[in-house]
């Protein structure tokens, strides 16, 4: 077994994927793990000492292994000195949830050397990242400490480099996955691969390990991903609706109620490319889409919108991140999930 692959301790080739903005919880990521899988706790909008807390928790649940990610470039703190298109986008619905009229952010400076000081000193058992490449000397740091590293990759470009990089394993990020792109090294719509496609072309160009990630739901998608060539399956729409996800109530309903793929592509919510529920706001942002400020300042323009809607049930305004698999979500425990996925492995 390779060294990355022996740091995960899978007993089942399951890994929790990074779920950022509220669903990664310690008691998923626990829960997970204690399965028999792997868990990553997700990361990348926490602050240095929530994530500290977040670790410690996650080892008063469980002694075996689990992984911290971070977003690990991207950041840009540019902004325009006057965006009226972006401020009228979410005039309308500020109105409607009850919200002051809405106003340029603050970008504030790139939280990632602050948050890797927390993994570094903490040291999980591996560290997965996206949006790019940590420097050469963060990875050193991070092999020095004996944390395994795994870098997102949405194309065989992005996989090479981070192989030239010196990481330990790849994620292949299919096209199908929920949440946000993690494409850095090519334009978008190159990084729009299936994800067993993927995985079979970067095992054709570099000899590490490849985690398939991207609409695996159930024991048939991870047979797939296996066979594809993948050392494991990374799921995360498959446990958005679980009992220990954080998700908020009016996300895990709309989750359950898509009966099949109603996901899409937008850059409405955060500015970066994610793949999630339609709704109005992804609507309007289709609609308008010279009024949608980039990353991360459209992340913290739509911020006070998205937690009020979180509280008031308000799914509309609501980032519904979620795969081209949710069709087949299903509300049960974690290790309900895992234990299911093992038995139809075996079968």
């Amino acid at each position: 077994m390779p060294d990355a692959l022996a740091a995960l301790d899978l007993k089942v080739p399951v890994v929790l994927a990074p779920l950022g903005g509220g669903p990664s919880t310690p008691e998923l990521v626990a829960a997970v793990s204690n399965a028999g899988g792997f868990g990553f706790l997700a990361a990348p909008y926490l602050a240095p000492d929530a994530i500290r807390d977040a670790i410690r928790r996650v080892r008063t649940l469980t002694s075996r292994p689990f992984g911290v990610n971070l977003f690990a470039g991207g950041w840009s703190r540019e902004r325009p000195a006057s965006a009226p298109e972006a401020l009228a986008l979410l005039a309308g619905p500020h109105v409607r949830l009850g919200l002051p009229p809405p106003a340029l952010p603050d970008v504030p400076a790139d939280p990632f050397p602050a948050q890797l000081e927390v993994v570094l000193a903490e040291r999980p058992a591996a560290f997965s990242f996206t949006f790019g490449i940590p420097s050469p000397g963060s990875l050193r740091e991070l092999r020095a400490r004996g944390i395994a590293t795994f870098g997102t990759a949405t194309s065989v470009r992005e996989a090479r480099l981070l192989a030239d990089a010196g990481v330990d394993a790849v994620v292949a990020q299919g096209e199908e996955a929920g949440g946000h792109r993690g494409t850095f090294a090519v334009e978008r719509d190159e990084g729009l691969v299936p994800a067993l496609r993927l995985v079979e072309a970067i095992r054709r160009e570099v000899t590490l390990p490849v985690l398939a990630t991207g609409g695996l739901m159930d024991a048939a998608d991870v047979r797939a991903a296996l066979a594809a060539g993948a050392a494991a399956a990374q799921l995360g729409t498959a446990f958005l609706a679980c009992p220990e996800s954080g998700a908020p109530p009016p996300y895990k309903q709309a989750l359950l109620a898509a009966r099949a793929d109603r996901t899409v592509l937008t850059c409405a919510f955060s500015g970066r490319w994610a793949r999630g529920l339609a709704n109005a706001f992804t609507a309007a942002g289709e609609a308008h889409p010279d009024a949608i400020l980039p990353y991360p300042a459209q992340n913290q323009l739509t911020r006070a919108m998205r937690q009020a809607a979180a509280q008031r049930g308000d799914a509309d305004h609501l980032s519904l991140w979620a795969g081209r698999g949710v069709g087949r979500i299903r509300e049960l425990p974690a290790a309900e999930i895992v234990r299911g996925i093992v038995a139809g492995l075996g079968s």
